[in-house]
């Protein structure tokens, strides 16, 4: 990088960084057009796409497109004190889907009509609209879904899974903590007591002023203009220095 002309970042860099480095420019990172803020309008309709209760929270669970063997496992044995108080969507993802099969057992349908209140997918191709028409998200750390629930405007709790190289899904969940922007639960506190992401869950469900306050301050982390901002630095139009 000692070499580069400017230096991309995803996430919002440091003023001492910033001091050393002014070749470094915080650009965010280029989410789909689909991903932008979900009105509480819309999170009701998108509830009933969904076939879901619009009156109803949502709580939509997901490891991204391969899933989380941990988040999944989880999941399992919190689902029925869950669906006591608030309707459940799982994404369990391609490589382990079939290991969640029972879970499909607490998903009934009459026809075309959804009886229960939980709903599990392998993946969803409109993950936007599906995370768009969820309550809380409960969600990994990786840089890209995090930009994306930002530009969505949710309230979320970040399981970070610490082992990755450089800790960087828990620097991630930590600095978005930090400003109130998120709610966290470490991987290694939850597989260690798996209350602990139920009672996180039950507490944002039940405190719709704190959901609204942290999705405001999540939101602030989006940068809908990442991509321009990309391509004006490739093609040497760049003034900028953040």
């Amino acid at each position: 990088m000692k070499k580069a002309k400017y230096v991309a970042f995803g996430m919002p860099i440091s003023d001492e960084i910033k001091k050393k480095h002014p070749n470094y420019i915080w650009t965010g990172i280029p989410v789909s057009p689909e991903f932008k803020a979900v009105t509480p309008a819309r999170t009701a309709s998108l509830k009933k796409a969904f076939s879901f209760n619009a009156e109803k929270p949502l709580v939509v669970i997901t490891g991204g497109s391969q899933g989380s063997e941990n988040l999944n496992n989880i999941t399992r044995l919190i689902l029925p004190e869950l669906l006591k108080f608030t309707s459940v969507g799982l994404v369990a993802g391609r490589k382990h889907y079939e290991d969640m099969i029972d879970l499909k057992d607490y998903e009934n349908w009459d026809h075309a009509n959804l009886e229960s209140n939980f709903r599990m997918w392998e993946f969803n191709t409109t993950m936007n609209e599906l995370m768009g028409a969820a309550d809380v998200v409960v969600s990994r750390a990786g840089a890209t879904t995090i930009a994306e629930l930002a530009a969505l405007k949710k309230a979320v709790i970040l399981v970070p899974f610490e082992v990755l190289p450089g800790s960087h899904q828990l620097r991630n969940a930590e600095r978005l903590l930090d400003a109130g922007a998120v709610s966290m639960v470490k991987d290694s506190e939850m597989m260690k007591n798996p209350s602990k992401l139920l009672d996180e869950i039950r507490h944002l469900v039940k405190s719709p002023r704190l959901r609204a306050d942290m999705a405001d301050r999540f939101h602030e982390e989006a940068r809908a203009d990442a991509a321009l901002r990309l391509a004006k630095i490739i093609l040497g139009e760049n003034d900028e220095r953040e």
